[in-house]
């Protein structure tokens, strides 16, 4: 069973880090439909932390029920990044992690996330900093190096093993490649090969049975799930049973209906307006991707301008589709 220091899971499934996705409501959603064994809210900015910035007060909500409860902050400042761990401890978090593989070109030219692997004398430093200001468990969520010349993962999974770190999580793709090919699965068995700490794989989990195929063919502790939790949020429970020998259940249209009228209503009745709309358009393009039908769905909402009419439009969509 995946453990980080004194901190047990009862799943080895993780919800990956994710900018406007893993909000408060999503990771809720997840966390009810179970299999799930550790979620984790979107990263936030070690400078945001210093400065108190508004919209951390509704970016670090959570549930009780959400536990337990990883937060991922990102930063190239030493200083600024023990005091984020040191925060995020304050906030009730169960696991600080730290993000040194996002490839995003915002965050590199910050010389924060997959940067850090350019740098490791830095990226040590902050991993040192960050264990010495908290006693909860603390992760470090990495690529496998900056482009195929700076293959450097291995080194850094030491590194984070011998500055305390209590697991790390491989996405094995370069930060050049962003998200193009294909994920290396073997750099993880590698990498869990090399330290004794425990393993967390990601990428190109798409299907249930790809976390079976990962944790069999790599040996890692556990499976850090992401996009796919957008196409098919069954996708832990699913995984689960087949982690216990089971076969997976797949969701009718039923179930389907109930669970995207569960998370918008959520996000109607607990964000304003504007960023309501925005994240009911986002979540039905991802909760409709490969219907032939999802097409009239996502057109027909462009237009909409209230979640009221919005969540009629769903529901008016599944009637039609049980029809």
């Amino acid at each position: 069973m995946l453990k980080y220091g004194p901190v047990q899971f009862a799943s080895p499934l993780i919800l990956a880090p994710m900018a406007d996705v893993t909000d408060r409501q999503f990771r809720l959603l997840l966390k009810r439909m179970g299999g799930i064994g550790l979620v984790t809210m979107e990263f936030v900015s070690s400078r945001d932390i210093h400065l108190r910035h508004k919209r951390l007060a509704t970016i670090l909500r959570y549930s009780p029920e959400e536990r337990p409860i990883s937060i991922q902050v990102y930063g190239s400042d030493p200083e600024l990044m023990a005091e984020a761990a040191r925060f995020v401890q304050e906030q009730g978090a169960d696991v600080c992690d730290i993000n040194m593989g996002c490839p995003a070109n915002k965050i590199l030219k910050g010389c924060a996330g997959a940067k850090l692997m350019a740098d490791l004398p830095l990226a040590r430093d902050i991993i040192r900093r960050c264990r010495a200001s908290v006693s909860i468990p603390l992760t470090v969520k990495f690529r496998a190096g900056m482009d195929d010349g700076r293959l450097n993962y291995l080194e850094l999974g030491r590194i984070c093993q011998d500055e305390g770190a209590d697991g790390v999580a491989l996405h094995p793709r370069t930060a050049r490649q962003m998200y193009s090919g294909r994920a290396d699965w073997s750099r993880i068995a590698r990498l869990k090969e090399s330290i004794s700490i425990p393993v967390v794989g990601n990428g190109d989990v798409e299907q249930p049975g790809d976390v079976l195929r990962m944790m069999q063919e790599t040996g890692c502790d556990g499976v850090m799930i992401g996009r796919a939790s957008m196409r098919n949020p069954w996708i832990y429970r699913q995984a689960a049973a087949l982690l216990r020998g089971e076969a997976p259940v797949e969701p009718t249209l039923l179930d389907r209906r109930d669970l995207i009228l569960e998370h918008f209503r959520l996000l109607r009745d607990e964000e304003e307006h504007r960023l309501a709309m925005h994240k009911l358009r986002t979540f039905t393009g991802w909760y409709t991707r490969g219907w032939a039908e999802g097409r009239d769905l996502r057109v027909r909402i462009a237009s909409l301008e209230s979640p009221d009419h919005f969540i009629q439009a769903v529901i008016d969509f599944f009637d039609a589709q049980a029809a």
